[in-house]
């Protein structure tokens, strides 16, 4: 598995499928357990990200670990992706085609990783993965697609911006946690929203 996704690493280190890979310094793969139980998937890259090459080390990814923590789990259980690899110039929301090109990465990461739950953060994450929109409205809910469940949370650069909401990114990682918990119990879970294709 270890191998696989360093493989899957070294594709998108050398990618240049669109032309983000013209305006990056460096491309950004998931970085994480790969025998975790979740799989956190947030927007693009931002500005700290494409120096480093690493997912959700900048302000917001200290507000994702700050959260983690206050439901007791630490950022080396888990898996942080993001639906695009590089960075949008001045951190725009990644277009259309950027994403579809990106998604077989994506796909990759699940398909290795094998999740019980993908936690999907914010309006990009939750649109590209199950077309949805208003974060907001829907966040703290389970969700399942195709035999994959999802849980459905703020992307932790909101509460930058929105103080409040980093008690309620707080509320929702302690839920997570919860039904990731009665997942492995192997008890039976509330699914808010069933899509069914």
């Amino acid at each position: 598995m270890e191998k696989k996704l360093e493989k899957m690493k070294q594709q998108v280190i050398e990618c240049t499928k669109c032309e983000l890979s013209q305006t990056r310094n460096n491309s950004v793969a998931g970085k994480g357990n790969f025998k975790a139980d979740v799989i956190f998937v947030g927007e693009a890259p931002g500005k700290n990200e494409d120096l480093k090459g690493e997912p959700f080390i900048g302000i917001a990814g200290k507000k994702l670990s700050i959260a983690l923590e206050s439901a007791g789990i630490t950022r080396e259980e888990v898996y942080i992706t993001n639906i695009v690899k590089c960075r949008p110039p001045k951190n725009r929301v990644p277009t259309p085609i950027e994403r579809e090109t990106c998604q077989n990465y994506l796909k990759k990461e699940i398909e290795i990783i094998e999740p019980k739950i993908i936690c999907i953060l914010g309006n990009t994450a939750f649109s590209s993965l199950l077309d949805g929109k208003e974060i907001t409205k829907f966040r703290g809910k389970v969700v399942s697609k195709n035999n994959q469940l999802y849980f459905l949370t703020v992307h932790p650069a909101a509460t930058i911006y929105n103080q409040k909401l980093i008690s309620v990114l707080k509320k929702d990682m302690k839920k997570l946690f919860r039904v990731i918990k009665e997942l492995k119990d192997k008890k039976k879970i509330k699914i808010d929203i069933e899509y069914t294709s």
